[in-house]
């Protein structure tokens, strides 16, 4: 009865306010959620679930932080459609998108095992000025939606930014990487101490803040980290 009756009332839903597809704009049916299944099929996916030690993410991380797994859901392209996703996502007021992707990669990924031995998963922080702005944090969402079908538990509170920093967008990789420098902090070290944690953001460009957070988190006794992100930039 209860499984006929959310059917109603999502039938109703979409009825009075149709839900769109994230990429094409189209209506989603019933079934489907934030990415109508053409667009869903043709999502440029990067696999690096299924090899998540050793994939060219995974290397460009590689003598700067020590790094467990690492893997995007999708390869991201400035001006593709990913891209309208990640926007979407972090500048149009959409967080429940952030979450419906989390739960989708997190189906995706358990079916690898990626999740395996992690003990929680850990948003990348944004400045409280800049959360203040969007009104949520988009790592925060794409972690809910992990746990929602992991079952992980979110340390939502062991990092935080210092100081507001300017926007990456048209910075080259080193001075992304100055511009994010010692900007993270940890506030609950006894929480990290011996775990296994999965860094989580929404994508991944040349690296500079995964490193920047991972290396606070780091100085955690035994801490071990992974990486997962929603989108991967190739160069």
């Amino acid at each position: 009865m209860k499984t006929v009756r959310i059917s109603f009332w999502r039938r109703l839903l979409d009825l009075i306010s149709p839900r769109l597809c994230a990429v094409c704009g189209q209506r989603l049916t019933v079934s489907e959620n934030c990415l109508c299944a053409r667009c869903n099929l043709h999502l440029p996916r990067t696999g690096f679930q299924h090899d998540a030690y050793d994939n060219v993410m995974a290397r460009l991380l590689w003598g700067q932080i020590p790094v467990e797994r690492v893997a995007a859901m999708f390869y991201y392209e400035a001006g593709s459609e990913t891209a309208k996703i990640i926007y979407d996502l972090k500048y149009h007021d959409q967080p429940e998108m952030g979450e419906e992707l989390g739960r989708m990669v997190a189906r995706e990924f358990t079916l690898a095992g990626f999740f395996e031995g992690i003990d929680a998963v850990v948003p990348v922080p944004l400045a409280r000025r800049r959360q203040r702005q969007r009104g949520y944090n988009q790592s925060m969402m794409v972690a809910q939606g992990i746990s929602d079908v992991t079952g992980l538990p979110i340390f939502g509170h062991v990092a935080c930014r210092t100081v507001f920093v300017k926007s990456q967008t048209s910075m080259g990789r080193w001075d992304r990487i100055d511009n994010v420098s010692g900007v993270f902090e940890v506030r609950n070290a006894e929480a990290l101490q011996g775990k296994h944690i999965l860094l989580i953001d929404d994508v991944m460009t040349t690296g500079a803040t995964i490193i920047s957070c991972a290396r606070e988190l780091q100085k955690v006794a035994d801490v071990r980290v992974s990486v997962l992100t929603l989108g991967f930039a190739r160069s």
